[in-house]
């Protein structure tokens, strides 16, 4: 049978790309050039030498981007949420109780993930906009002392603030509870130094700041988890932490099938964080393009909706000018050749959200924000 390659490709190219599209989401993000190009490679065995080489070199160079020597990398293949899931099945005993602290959609989410695996939630929640403040979260734990661990989400999608993790994982430790982090969305663009802050588990995602397609999710895990979870009878089995370490140990894998084009994609990205100039060179290209984004929202006369001083390197929250609708503005960008993100949850058409993540040149922003002007003044009510 002859195929028409071009044919078929094309084909699939139309359900899924009518038009290119320049992408300021919270998720999948563009991805690097580089990315693409390495997963275009043909499959191989997840069970041969090549592969144990690609799985142990990107862990050991993800170890390092994220100060993990001594906690344990581990890849699994899923969304972040398996590791989240994963976190209070193998961290928390049955009918145990957690504080999770939410400062939005996401942290709601933890609490959700909680109660559905038969642990007790008790919620530590601030208004919409505003960061947890280690005060705080040092008198919620004077007040549940019997929590056995406490859930810290980063990085807040849905409302565009940054949680001081440092500050918050010193209180969480001194109070002697275990700290379980998602920082989906940060990791790769904010500071996380696992081993320094003493963090127990922190989870993220390839489709995020790392500018991979989504399918591969990364954690670290400090040997006082793995301790924890020996004494956890039901663990589960796809998100059994102790079963994902054993396999990194015996062959540098997985127990099952790793989504090997996305950890060749994070292999690529990790390489040229170091052609860059290392770590700090990457972060500060993050925090730059944050800041030119947030500067340009205010010239618009737009309105940030996080607080000051807690504003999120990877998104950018932006309130809805009265009379304007969130799905409005994502529309006519959308007609445009760009896709922002609408609000989430709660404050869905109050605010739209313009995402930094992933391959985006300064080009590409300052276009964004000429076509962004131009909407505004279209949808305004006369």
């Amino acid at each position: 049978m002859k195929l028409n390659y071009p044919e078929v490709v094309d084909e699939v190219l139309k359900l899924m790309w009518p038009r290119k599209m320049k992408l300021f989401t919270a998720g999948p993000v563009a991805c690097f050039p580089e990315v693409l190009e390495v997963m275009k490679s043909q499959m191989f065995s997840h069970r041969s030498p090549e592969y144990s080489a690609l799985h142990k070199d990107t862990v050991l160079r993800l170890a390092e981007f994220i100060g993990a020597r001594k906690a344990t990398v581990l890849l699994a293949p899923c969304s972040g949420t398996g590791f989240m899931e994963a976190s209070i099945r193998n961290a928390v005993m049955p009918g145990g109780k957690v504080l999770v602290t939410s400062i939005g959609a996401f942290g709601d989410r933890y609490a959700e993930v909680v109660e559905s695996n038969g642990r007790k939630a008790v919620v530590l929640r601030k208004p919409l906009g505003e960061p947890i403040l280690p005060e705080e979260l040092d008198e919620a734990l004077r007040r549940n002392s019997d929590v056995e661990a406490v859930t810290i989400t980063h990085n807040e999608t849905s409302t565009g603030v940054i949680n001081p993790l440092k500050e918050l994982a010193k209180v969480v430790k001194e109070r002697g509870k275990l700290v379980l982090v998602d920082a989906v969305s940060s990791m790769g663009a904010a500071d996380i130094r696992v081993d320094e802050w003493s963090l127990d588990i922190v989870f993220s995602s390839s489709q995020k700041a790392f500018g991979v397609p989504p399918g591969l999710a990364m954690a670290a895990i400090s040997e006082e988890v793995f301790e924890k979870a020996r004494k956890v009878s039901d663990r589960g089995w796809y998100f059994d932490l102790i079963a994902l370490r054993e396999d990194l140990v015996k062959g540098w894998s997985t127990p099952s099938t790793p989504p090997i084009p996305q950890v060749a994609g994070l292999n690529a990205v990790l390489r040229i964080v170091e052609k860059m100039g290392g770590k700090n060179v990457w972060l500060e290209m993050y925090e730059k393009r944050a800041e030119k984004i947030r500067s340009k929202v205010v010239e618009l006369g737009l309105e940030l909706f996080a607080k000051p001083g807690f504003y999120s390197p990877t998104i950018t929250v932006v309130r809805t000018p009265m009379g304007l609708k969130s799905s409005d503005i994502y529309y006519n960008l959308r007609s445009r050749g760009f896709e922002i993100a609408m609000g989430y949850g709660p404050i869905k058409e109050a605010t739209f959200r313009i995402g930094h993540m992933g391959y985006i040149t300064d080009q590409d922003i300052d276009d964004l924000f000429k076509e962004l002007s131009d909407v505004l003044r279209n949808l305004k009510p006369s």
